[in-house]
């Protein structure tokens, strides 16, 4: 056996080995058909790893501090025992196709400690704020042992709430800004949201992310919020100074616990299950029919006459689908 095969057993992956980790997720992110078929056998024989970590999406505006705020949260989660992994998702190079940000440089000394394991992932244009194979890396970093696994979306806005599709508690990030009430937030985000997390409330900002807080408390009066999972906790933290961040974590495992207790936990992760599957077969039906050479050629041609103003789009389509 060759040792790139070898680092890709699945007795490695399980025995928290963070290179045959990456190497596994790097194969799951391939295009090329033989590594989704060896990629696909990995899934299929540490499957039932996975499933045991509670997973966490973060997301936030631009300027939040996203980065911060998930190095320090995860340092304080690994002193608490728990083994740690972030799934942060870059915005896409138009170049490369690569990660443009780059998380671990951004979170230095977490992607240093042996409890953590930071992953950057392009996103490939995928909206949602999430990479093509997010959930999949998931369920590997579940199976190497990482009990807390964090998505960092790529920002915040009305496709972001596809995360909240794939993670137990959805936590956004916002700023000391009372002057601007919700800070362009969509209300589809509050309405996912199970936990508001005010940053930088540190030196100056301190009132200003007292006063936010407040901000936000009251108009969340005006948003429906998910019946079943209570009234949405609003936090104030400095990731900065790392103060606040337990009592983050605290309401994390509040929410955790009253989901469990409601026994819409196990209904969630299948709701999650089920809809992983429609995305997959949808993905499946768009790569067969791009594949066609029918289609290509034809897609030329109705791209050429859409765009001389000779075709409407919705007629370019309909013809090319019942091609």
């Amino acid at each position: 056996m060759s040792r790139a095969s070898s680092s890709l057993d699945p007795d490695v992956i399980r025995s928290g080995n963070r290179r045959a980790l990456a190497k596994a997720i790097t194969l799951l992110e391939s295009s090329r058909p033989a590594d989704q078929v060896t990629a696909q056998q990995l899934l299929e024989a540490v499957l039932p790893d996975s499933g045991h970590a509670l997973r966490l999406g973060v997301t936030g505006v631009p300027g939040v501090g996203k980065s911060t705020f998930i190095e320090s949260f995860g340092l304080h989660l690994i002193e608490q025992g728990h083994r740690v992994a972030v799934l942060a998702v870059d915005p896409t190079s138009l170049v490369t196709g690569g990660s443009i940000l780059g998380d671990k440089t951004r979170m230095p000394e977490l992607s240093r400690h042996p409890a953590a394991f930071i992953r950057p992932s392009p996103s490939s244009g995928i909206l949602g704020g999430v990479a093509r194979r997010t959930r999949e890396a998931l369920l590997l970093c579940e199976a190497a042992g990482h009990d807390v696994i964090l998505v960092e979306t790529v920002g915040v806005g009305q496709s972001e709430t596809l995360v909240a599709a794939m993670v137990d508690c959805f936590l956004v990030l916002l700023l000391p800004n009372a002057g601007d009430e919700l800070q362009g937030i969509k209300k589809g985000i509050l309405e996912v949201a199970d936990l508001l997390v005010v940053n930088k409330a540190d030196g100056d900002q301190i009132p200003l992310a007292k006063s936010t807080q407040q901000a936000y408390r009251q108009a969340l009066r005006l948003v429906r919020s998910k019946a079943s999972r209570g009234a949405l906790p609003v936090l104030t933290c400095s990731a900065l100074e790392r103060s606040g961040l337990g009592t983050v974590w605290e309401a994390v495992q509040a929410f955790e616990q009253h989901v469990r207790d409601s026994g819409a936990w196990e209904q969630q992760r299948k709701t999650q299950a089920r809809q992983w599957l429609r995305t997959l077969v949808e993905e499946g039906l768009l790569r067969e029919f791009r594949s066609r050479p029918d289609v290509q050629d034809r897609l030329q041609e109705y791209e050429q006459a859409v765009e001389d103003g000779e075709l409407l789009p919705t007629q370019a389509a309909e013809r090319l689908l019942h091609s």
